[in-house]
């Protein structure tokens, strides 16, 4: 917490706005509109905003909805949710995220056969945005709208354009392990306001106006309340503290390995600002000396916790049996991968025990005589 986040929930508990309405609410939105440019609204979670832009580009029953396949889970079950087909497109390896190449390749394939997907999920992967410029290019030519998930990548940018505002609709997630949070929590942007207030109007179960309960339309409960949003508040103020924050903590990483075989840091684009959320590296077990695996489990044996990258979709038992185009990149990432403790709180001699692990277990396999000072 970055401090002012207490005094905007008492606030909240004072004026006794406890609900989906308030000040914090109100505040929190316009507060992102400003950050990223475009009408927002507070939702339950950054999944609910995916959901709600699905359904605002019209994806219904039956429709293809391309998806980045390097990503998590929540990128595509909203696909699911309106019972529509994902296809899940591959990770180039210069940036990890979704493939303009083979996103062109597929779209131009569709269009001759009569067969355009209904809208794209772009993923910014761990707070890198994809290549936009060359996909906007291509679903603009094929009349394909691009929904952006930016949940991992609030305060990231694309050449100076902010993550999630490049797209007809972008959506941010708030969980308590993004770079802000509001505990759980999301946000819906699009340059479209109406569609906007659509996503406003269905969030709070679709209440016609009116004293009574009238309901024409579908509607869910998925509208962030005034407590979170006062927490989101207090967090807007130290984005891009944490933002920093979190890329002095990869590069501590990337400079501390730069002498090591077989470990490399994931690629940033020149012309880009990541955020780093978390920091990735690729293992070359024939290099490095051990795997990915056998270097989580020296690092647990120290109680220090990291993850695999994401899984890919196209592996997911969830996903089995639909279509991947590509996948052995996103495969190949997820087997060597690996993110390291990457928290904005993490502090310096944390990550040196992190890193010396790491170094140690590299020395060791070149030096299998040094396995004493591990």
């Amino acid at each position: 917490m970055g401090g002012t986040e207490r005094q905007y929930v008492e606030d909240a508990f004072d004026k006794n706005w406890i609900t989906t309405k308030g000040e914090n609410l109100d505040e929190f939105e316009k507060e992102f509109t400003r950050r990223i440019g475009l009408p927002a609204v507070g939702l339950a979670s950054g999944t609910a905003a995916i959901h709600l832009g699905l359904r605002l580009l019209g994806v219904e029953r039956g429709d293809e909805v391309f998806c980045s396949d390097l990503t998590f889970a929540a990128s595509a079950n909203p696909i699911l949710y309106l019972d529509a087909k994902p296809v899940f497109i591959d990770s180039d390896r210069k940036s990890w995220n979704l493939d303009p190449v083979l996103l062109t390749t597929a779209l131009e394939e569709r269009a001759r056969s009569g067969r355009l997907p209904k809208a794209i999920i772009v993923v910014h992967l761990y707070g890198h945005c994809a290549d936009m410029d060359p996909i906007l290019n291509v679903c603009q030519r094929f009349h394909v709208p691009v929904l952006e998930d930016a949940a991992e990548a609030a305060g990231a940018f694309y050449k100076a354009r902010p993550a999630g505002s490049m797209g007809a609709v972008g959506v941010f997630s708030f969980n308590g392990n993004k770079i802000i949070t509001t505990s759980s929590g999301g946000m819906l942007v699009s340059p479209d306001k109406e569609m906007v207030e659509r996503a406003r109007f269905w969030s709070t179960q679709a209440k016609d106006p009116g004293i009574e309960y009238n309901h024409s339309q579908l509607g869910y409960n998925y509208r962030m309340s005034n407590v979170l949003a006062g927490i989101g508040r207090g967090q807007m103020e130290v984005l891009d503290r944490r933002v920093q924050e979190r890329r002095a903590v990869a590069f501590r990483y990337r400079d501390a390995f730069a002498k090591l075989s077989g470990i490399t840091f994931m690629p940033e684009s020149t012309t880009s600002l990541a955020t780093h959320w978390l920091s990735c590296f690729l293992i070359d077990e024939a290099e490095f000396g051990c795997t990915r695996d056998q270097l989580i489990d020296r690092l647990l044996e120290r109680g220090i916790e990291s993850r695999p990258v994401w899984k890919p979709m196209h592996l997911q038992e969830l996903y089995k049996g639909c279509e991947c185009i590509g996948g052995e990149v996103a495969a190949d990432l997820y087997r060597r991968g690996i993110c390291l403790p990457s928290s904005s709180s993490l502090t310096e001699a944390e990550q040196s025990e992190v890193i010396e692990i790491v170094t140690s277990a590299a020395l060791c396999s070149a030096n299998p005589g040094a396995a004493a000072v591990v």
